[in-house]
């Protein structure tokens, strides 16, 4: 690995490394990742080796200080390792790609558009907390509260490979604080999650096959962007795969930005559709309601997070909603790779 970050670094000091700029970028992509790999598992060594001299002198002497000191240590060095586990799970071609997320409210009227935004807030908690650039692309406000519709564009390392693992239906249970009579409701928002397809990518678009249309932008941007038709809706007809942006003032901007979202769900159904054994997300997509949810939060009348794809809980609801969700994502990536279940257990 560091011969293959050495040949990289030395590729940036050739004359012309900047004359093809999409090429340039990925180089250094690359060479940030190795970069980051070498440090985790130099890391990781030096943890396991902080851990193993705690454990001999827990060997040697016994003691309240020497006890918690060994286990600090321990669960530094097993964090640590469950992180380079999930790394290493992440090898898919298009793992270590950006990733277009969506989210879109279920059955529950105002209640699920309040819920979908509060998944909004949760996942920019995750996003901010892991280090990923996070642009919100298009969002359409609900009509009383919380959203109707929202996509967001995650740039990182290995962006899709971890949030691959928060597609699905989101299930709430909560006292309605819409409901005057302070009953408990029950709602749902759908998050799909597509890879970003990069520019020199082939995708063929006919452009009979597009109905594009403009429309007044809804959310915030300024005066601009409520006075004019910047906001730009493509769809595309034989699908029936909608994409759209209201982010930027200029519409020539949001038309670019909408066929760059609309290319990589155009992909993503290319690949599920040429793999026989995946599942076809576009066709297999459920109706966001009931039994059909991935996970299940319950704030009332106990607290509880569960996936129901691997069975991993807490009942810490307020940290996932904080952006906690490192246990969640790990767990559905072992199972999905067929290892099992992870270490440690409930909270």
């Amino acid at each position: 690995m560091r011969t293959e970050l050495t040949a990289l670094q030395e590729t940036t000091a050739r004359s012309g490394f900047w004359d093809n700029q999409s090429t340039a970028q990925k180089i250094l992509k690359k060479i940030s990742g190795r970069e980051k790999e070498i440090a985790m598992w130099e890391r990781l060594g030096n943890l396991h080796d902080e851990a193993q001299l705690h454990l001999e002198l827990l060997l040697e002497e016994r003691g309240t200080e020497v006890d918690s000191e060994a286990g600090a240590a321990l669960a530094n060095y097993i964090a640590t390792l469950d992180a380079a586990e999930v790394r290493h799970l992440l090898s898919g071609p298009d793992d270590n790609k950006d990733a277009i997320l969506t989210i879109h409210p279920g059955a529950g009227g105002t209640e699920s558009q309040d819920w979908a935004e509060m998944l909004l807030r949760m996942y920019q908690r995750w996003l901010e907390q892991e280090g990923y650039e996070a642009e919100i692309l298009d969002l359409q406000p609900g009509d009383e509260a919380g959203i109707k519709d929202v996509t967001v564009e995650v740039k990182g390392e290995r962006a899709y490979g971890y949030l691959k693992a928060e597609a699905g239906v989101h299930r709430l249970v909560r006292i309605s604080p819409f409901d005057s009579n302070a009953r408990r409701h029950t709602s749902f928002a759908g998050v799909f999650v597509y890879p970003a397809v990069e520019d020199e990518v082939e995708i063929e678009i006919d452009d009979k096959d597009l109905r594009i249309d403009t429309y007044r932008a809804s959310g915030a941007g300024g005066q601009h962007v409520n006075k004019t038709d910047s906001a730009v809706r493509i769809t595309h007809l034989p699908t029936g795969i909608v994409a759209q942006c209201q982010n930027e003032r200029s519409q020539t901007k949001n038309r670019h930005t909408a066929m760059k979202i609309l290319k990589s769900r155009l992909y993503d159904l290319r690949k599920s559709e040429q793999d026989a054994e995946k599942q076809k997300l576009e066709k297999t997509k459920k109706d966001a309601a009931w039994g059909s949810q991935i996970r299940s939060y319950v704030f009332q009348p106990y607290t509880m997070v569960k996936d129901h794809r691997t069975g991993e809980e807490t009942g810490n609801v307020q940290a996932v909603m904080d952006g906690d969700l490192n246990r969640f994502i790990r767990a559905y990536l072992l199972k999905n790779a067929g290892l099992g279940a992870p270490r440690g257990g409930p909270d």
